[in-house]
């Protein structure tokens, strides 16, 4: 006799998994960060399948700076893609809440909108964009504009 057993489930429950190792607040609801993956999405024309999004201090983001990309200071955010397949992309994106809060600051922006534009920087690192020269950083300031403004639309 056959036994019928459940579907497993090939998709996380939520391809949103925030950690928050920080000790610092962070202005950003989760739903917003979803919308941003949709948002992503739709214009990348990709599939995120599972998005990690670690909040880190500075010690952590200089260690995994030193220890991955051997470089030897403190940045916004460290992005890694896991998935090989192209398909559905699965990544990392380890970001220093006090340097954050630090740049919207010095870019006279809210905190919030600072975080929002940061963690979307990191998704369209994971769709496949890269900001090396001059005009790449241009291209993808410009798409960050847009997916934020996408977002205050939809919201």
């Amino acid at each position: 006799m056959m036994t019928n057993f459940p579907d497993i489930p090939t998709e996380p429950e939520n391809k949103l998994i925030i950690n928050n190792e920080s000790g610092e607040s962070v202005p950003v609801e989760e739903q917003e960060l979803l919308k941003l993956i949709e948002i992503t999405e739709k214009n990348e024309d990709v599939r995120f399948k599972e998005i990690e999004l670690v909040y880190v201090d500075e010690d952590e983001i200089v260690r995994i700076n030193h220890e991955f990309l051997d470089r030897d200071y403190i940045t916004d955010i460290i992005t890694f893609r896991y998935d090989e397949d192209d398909q559905a992309i699965e990544g990392t994106l380890y970001c220093c809440a006090p340097r954050i809060s630090e740049q919207s600051v010095e870019f006279n922006d809210d905190p919030k909108t600072e975080f929002l534009r940061v963690f979307v920087h990191g998704l369209i690192h994971l769709a496949g964009h890269d900001d090396q020269t001059p005009k790449e950083k241009k291209q993808m300031t410009d798409l960050e504009d847009q997916y934020l403004n996408a977002l205050k639309q939809s919201m």
